[in-house]
């Protein structure tokens, strides 16, 4: 479960590094394949995004253990984003690591650009 204040790995190839939840709406929490509001905490000096830029992202992957549908646990080695812009569409034309599959909802194309899904 993701809350404010929670550093997170960016996985897709948008220039940042990690991120800070900042705001998730009305919620208390948040899991995997929702949308929050995050800021750039450290970025690559050559990105499409800078320091300190606000985005929404959507949960890839966290530490928590997630139920799936049939009954299996999964959890994951790290917290992880896709940074969306205001179509909510990724930024990054690649993303790197394991993406759950209920981040299909958000975007189609996150599943689809990611190289495994879980």
């Amino acid at each position: 479960m993701i809350i404010k204040q929670t550093v997170m790995n960016v996985s897709d190839n948008s220039g940042a590094k990690l991120v800070r939840c900042i705001g998730m709406g009305s919620r208390r929490k948040s899991g995997v394949g929702m949308i929050v509001k995050v800021s750039v905490i450290k970025a690559e000096p050559n990105g499409t995004v800078k320091k300190g830029d606000v985005y929404d992202a959507v949960i890839v992957t966290t530490k928590a253990k997630v139920n799936k549908s049939d009954g299996v646990l999964v959890s994951y080695s790290s917290n992880s984003v896709v940074l969306l812009n205001q179509k909510k569409e990724s930024i990054g034309t690649r993303i790197s690591g394991a993406v759950d599959r209920s981040c299909r909802v958000i975007d189609q194309n996150i599943t689809s650009r990611a190289e495994e899904v879980h």
